[in-house]
C-alpha cells in the first residue's frame, strides 16, 4: 500500500531512497492515511463549492429573466451609474459576506462590524494602558538597577578604602609588637648587665612596677 501511494505521489519521478524498515514503513504509513484523509476533505470541498457555484449561476439565469422579461432590465439597457451602484453593491455584499443584497441583511452585518470594531479599539486601549503601565514599571526598574549599580560600585570603592586603611594599621601594629619586642630585650639585656655590675634588685624595671602596683 505504501509503495502504490508513493508510485502516485511521484508519479514519473524516481521514488527517494529510504531505508525499509518497520518504523519507517509504519511513519509513511500514517502519513498516507492522512494524505488520503485531506484528500477526501478537499474532494467534498470541491464538490460543495460546484454545487454552490451552480446554484449561483441557476440563480442569476432566473433573476436576469425575471428582470428581462418583466422589467425589460438588461446590463446594456443601464446607464454607467446604475452599474457602478450595482457593482458597488454586490461588492459591499461579499464584503460583509451577507447572504443577499436586502437592507436587513446590510444592516445587520454592519451592526455586528461595527460592535467588533468597538470590541477591537476598546481591547486596543487596553492594550495601550497595559503597555503603558509596563513600560512605566520597566523604566523604574532599569533606573532601579542603575542606582543600585552605583551604589554597589561605591560600596566596593569603600571596601577597598577600608581594606587599605585595615592593611596600614595592621603593619602600625606588626611594627609597634616588633618594636615592643624589641625594647623588652634591650631593657633585659640593661638590666642584666647592671645587675652584673651589682645593681640593688629592687631598682629593676620589673621590680619597681611591682612597687608601683
Amino acid at each position: 500500500q505504501v509503495t502504490l501511494w508513493l508510485k502516485k505521489i511521484y508519479g514519473d519521478a524516481p521514488i527517494p531512497q529510504y531505508e525499509v524498515n518497520e518504523r519507517t514503513v509504519d511513519i509513511l504509513y500514517e502519513v498516507m492515511e492522512c494524505n488520503e484523509e485531506r484528500e477526501k476533505d478537499v474532494t467534498l470541498l470541491i464538490e460543495d463549492m460546484k454545487d454552490r457555484t451552480a446554484k449561483y449561476e441557476a440563480e442569476t439565469e432566473y433573476w436576469q429573466a425575471i428582470l428581462g422579461e418583466s422589467l425589460g432590465l438588461s446590463e446594456s439597457s443601464l446607464s454607467q451609474e446604475a452599474i457602478a451602484d450595482l457593482t458597488d453593491l454586490v461588492e459591499s455584499a461579499m464584503e460583509l459576506e451577507v447572504e443577499d443584497t436586502s437592507l436587513t441583511s446590510f444592516y445587520s452585518a454592519i451592526s455586528y462590524m461595527t460592535s467588533e470594531l468597538y470590541k477591537t479599539k476598546s481591547k486596543n486601549e487596553e492594550m495601550e494602558l497595559k503597555l503603558k503601565t509596563l513600560t512605566k514599571k520597566l523604566t523604574s526598574a532599569l533606573m532601579m538597577e542603575k542606582q543600585l549599580e552605583e551604589d554597589i560600585e561605591k560600596l566596593k570603592e569603600s571596601q577597598e578604602a577600608e581594606r587599605a586603611k585595615a592593611e596600614i594599621r595592621s603593619k602600625n601594629l606588626k611594627f609597634l609588637e616588633d618594636k615592643s619586642k624589641d625594647l623588652k630585650i634591650k631593657i633585659k639585656e640593661a638590666e642584666d648587665e647592671l645587675l652584673a655590675m651589682g645593681l640593688d634588685q629592687s631598682l629593676t624595671h620589673e621590680a619597681l612596677v611591682k612597687s608601683s602596683e
